[in-house]
């Protein structure tokens, strides 16, 4: 149920049609550049603990490929839409300004700066619900901003939550230079722990100077290289690889535990997801700990990682800036590979 806004967010009726903006939409499941165009559409509409959203930038993560093309199958089960998507404006890492609050919202007020995540974060206003929003770190711009929520909060729940990383363990991060990646790196190190990065030769300068101990080049060393020399670790971070659970298994101590955030094979029934769920399987029947989970977005997390920021322990690695117009082409250059850190979409 939605409510009036507030009256210091009240925004200005410019007719009988309503407020409008520009945003990317979408009206079925497809490849970006097919199915992704800017539109004119009505502003969001918040509910009672929601916060209008002036977005300056949004960040661009492996998510927003999977809601736009529909794929894996089981992700429309999940409530995304079983034919075509329900919310037709794609993107959730927002950074903005807060132009409207619900009659609910307490914490946050109108003019406020704010980062997080948001619905449809790919236009000009997008709705969020206060629990999702915080005040942005004064250190960074807004392409920076946009760049941490989603992703940042990965890594931190990847390593502290499920990894349970402790001051002086070893802890490998698979997929260093993306995403997840960069700040997987920085917050491990963060967490006290010696951090040895995977990436492709390309990126191991950006992997070294996050952090890392040591930097290993998937296609000259990789995981079997570093079990023939006795490398164990105490923490898997698996961002993104292909390697099998017995390769990952022979560089993991007795008791590690191994962390699958993300592997992206392209099969349209699992999508990679089937490595997890035989890391799940598996994992009561040896002392290893194997699995996954799903990130849940929060205040308090936020928070955390606003201070890591402020600290100067975390910093959001942007690669490349691209318009609201060129937003198909921003989830392409993603998902290509090509990508040292994230992709923002600027507005």
């Amino acid at each position: 149920m939605t409510s009036n806004l507030s009256t210091a967010g009240r925004l200005e009726d410019p007719g009988p049609a309503g407020p409008t903006m520009r945003a990317v939409v979408q009206h079925q499941y497809g490849a970006p550049g097919d199915v992704l165009n800017l539109e004119e559409v009505p502003r969001p509409t918040i509910a009672a603990d929601e916060v209008l959203v002036r977005v300056h930038a949004a960040g661009v993560d492996r998510g927003v490929w999977h809601i736009v093309t529909g794929l894996p199958y089981p992700i429309r089960v999940a409530g995304y839409g079983l034919r075509a998507p329900k919310s037709p404006t794609p993107g959730m890492d927002v950074a903005g300004e807060v132009l409207a609050v619900g009659d609910d919202v307490r914490r946050l007020q109108v003019g406020d700066e704010v980062y997080g995540v948001a619905k449809g974060s790919f236009a000009e206003y997008a709705r969020a619900a206060e629990r999702s929003l915080v005040a942005k770190p004064e250190s960074l711009t807004w392409e920076q901003a946009a760049a941490v929520p989603i992703s940042a909060i990965a890594a931190l729940q990847g390593l502290r939550d499920r990894g349970r990383v402790e001051p002086g363990q070893e802890v490998l991060v698979i997929g260093a230079s993306g995403g997840v990646g960069t700040f997987a790196v920085q917050i491990a190190k963060a967490l006290g722990a010696r951090v040895t990065g995977i990436c492709s030769a390309a990126k191991v300068d950006l992997v070294r100077a996050l952090g890392a101990d040591d930097v290993v080049d998937y296609a000259t060393t990789g995981l079997r290289a570093l079990a023939d020399a006795g490398r164990r670790f105490d923490v898997i971070l698996d961002t993104g690889g292909h390697a099998s659970l017995r390769s990952l298994r022979r560089v993991l101590t007795p008791r590690g535990r191994l962390v699958i955030v993300g592997s992206e094979t392209g099969g349209r029934l699992l999508g990679g997801t089937d490595r997890q769920l035989r890391a799940m399987a598996l994992s009561p029947f040896v002392r290893q700990a194997l699995g996954t989970w799903v990130s849940q977005e929060n205040v308090a997390d936020l928070e955390a990682l606003t201070a890591l920021i402020e600290r100067g322990a975390v910093t959001p690695v942007v690669d490349r800036t691209f318009p609201l117009a060129e937003a198909p082409q921003a989830v392409g250059y993603l998902v290509a590979g090509r990508a040292r850190g994230k992709v923002v979409v600027t507005v």
